[in-house]
């Protein structure tokens, strides 16, 4: 559609679709509105809507993925959450422990990272794990923890939904919902964050391919909620000096095929916390949208991922290195002064 096409006409456009039997998706961008049509199970005519008010083409898509494609909308997508944005020129780095522990471990790097001019703090308070008798997650109580530290400090809080039972309480708490690498292909909670507005964080499967992390996301696509950040987070190898192997290839790629903005988690990426800071730097050159990363204030007391968690004066020594390398790619990002005392 015409950038300026008035309602009426785009309106027309969905109307003539829905009389088709299929289902017409508004995705603006600055340069065009494009709409895209779902449900079809064969090619259409393109004839069918270029004699319309307002259209400018019509664009077959020979992709599986139709919403996520660029063949739908050419430039990046900006996720706004709260004022902030991911997707932007401004790196987004999202930090904070595996788990919430307590109320005063959570609160405690709350302010900490908050110090330093982050603005997402992630925490899991639901813990999906290979082992039923690994740590769970303190669940209700951690959300409640959680609450406390947006209230109190501002962060937005980035949480993992582990399934749809759970979902409302985690949407409640949550200003982006996280996706776990286990849930990537659980079809019917990618449904239902269709249905929800707030921001998602499709995290890729332990062994997925780059085709079919997109076309999860497809599913929130098509349920209507277009705000989805896509997570390259490590892949299953036979490599077993790390606990992953980091696809970073899968960044352009996806730049490439899609217009949704990606972040990297070099912590789940390499799972050794000296390599953390290498594969973030890395996966920025690469042209990441942002980072995310486990930061905990005693890791060796971590109960859950301690291993590949930064402390924080760690991870200040990164973000300092990460103001350096952002004007290098065309990025910036914006932090305080140096809070903690390096060791």
């Amino acid at each position: 559609m015409k950038l300026d096409a008035p309602r009426d006409e785009i309106n027309r456009v969905k109307e003539k679709i829905a009389d088709l039997g299929f289902v017409a998706h508004e995705i603006p961008g600055e340069m065009r509105m494009a709409i895209g049509i779902t449900g079809n199970r064969g090619k259409l005519n393109p004839e069918l809507f270029l004699n319309l008010p307002g259209v400018i083409d019509a664009i077959p898509i020979s992709k599986p993925f139709k919403l996520v494609s660029r063949d739908v909308k050419a430039e990046n997508s900006v996720v706004e959450i709260s004022g902030e944005k991911i997707g932007g020129q401004e790196l987004a780095l999202i930090a904070g422990p595996c788990s919430v522990e307590s109320r005063q471990q959570i609160l405690e790097i709350a302010h900490m990272l908050k110090s330093m001019g982050i603005k997402f703090l992630r925490g899991g308070a639901y813990k999906p794990r290979t082992s039923p008798y690994s740590f769970q997650g303190f669940k209700e109580e951690a959300l409640q923890y959680l609450k406390e530290v947006k209230e109190t400090t501002g962060l937005r809080i980035v949480t993992e939904v582990k399934d749809t039972e759970t979902l409302p309480a985690v949407a409640e708490c949550a200003d982006v919902l996280q996706v776990g690498a286990r849930n990537m292909q659980n079809y019917s909670l990618l449904e239902a964050l269709g249905d929800q507005r707030k921001p998602v964080l499709l995290k890729r499967g332990l062994s997925a391919t780059i085709e079919e992390l997109l076309m999860a996301a497809e599913y929130i696509l098509n349920g209507g909620n277009y705000n989805v950040i896509l997570c390259e987070r490590g892949i299953r190898t036979f490599e077993t000096a790390t606990r992953n192997t980091l696809d970073l290839n899968a960044i352009p790629i996806i730049k490439k095929l899609s217009h949704l903005p990606i972040i990297v988690d070099p912590s789940h990426g390499i799972g050794v916390w000296d390599g953390v800071a290498s594969m973030g730097l890395a996966a920025i050159a690469a042209g990441a949208d942002g980072l995310i990363i486990e930061v905990h204030q005693d890791p060796a007391a971590a109960l859950s991922d301690g291993y590949q968690s930064l402390k924080p004066s760690k991870f200040e020594i990164l973000l300092r290195q990460l103001e350096r390398l952002a004007p290098i790619m065309d990025r910036t990002l914006s932090l305080s002064p140096m809070t903690v005392e390096v060791d």
